[in-house]
């Protein structure tokens, strides 16, 4: 990850050198985004720390991480909450490597992000309005299948599965 740090440092320092006057426009632009992504970013990151709080880890352990528990009904309780949850990428990763740690396999958070990611339950008014009823449900079903089918691969890379 420091790389990346150093990377982007130098390239700041090339482009300053290179034109002094955009870098410094555009490193304005990338603060004021910055600033207005903030709020959300916090008000996401206190839901989930709280949400994380007050579910005990027992309960977590029971439904998606436990082995003798079917790790298909565990996909499937991920590939649903995935579905019905609005929440950003940023969050999403961070929270799975947070599961992770408590034990959930690695098919079961893929069925998680994956549906988070591509099925949308609580956009899908919004998308109905732009692409019609049809298009919206075809669009979530396939995506929810592909989610599925991206888990099962998950677990067979992982061994989870056999």
């Amino acid at each position: 990850m420091h790389y990346l740090y150093i990377i982007t440092i130098f390239a700041i320092f090339v482009s300053f050198i290179s034109d002094r006057e955009k870098t410094i426009k555009a490193l304005k632009i990338a603060f004021k985004k910055l600033v207005k992504v903030l709020k959300p970013l916090l008000t996401m990151i206190i839901f989930v720390s709280l949400a994380l709080t007050f579910v005990p880890d027992r309960i977590i352990y029971e439904y998606l991480a436990d082995s003798s528990n079917n790790k298909f009904v565990a996909m499937t309780i991920a590939a649903f909450l995935g579905s019905i949850t609005l929440m950003p990428g940023f969050i999403a990763f961070p929270l799975s490597g947070i599961l992770l740690n408590k034990g959930v396999p690695y098919m079961v958070l893929s069925a998680f992000t994956t549906t988070l990611m591509m099925v949308g339950v609580l956009t899908a008014p919004l998308e109905k309005k732009y692409f019609g009823m049809k298009v919206t449900v075809i669009r979530n079903v396939i995506s929810f299948g592909i989610a599925i089918i991206v888990a099962l691969v998950t677990g067979v890379f992982f061994w989870e599965i056999f």
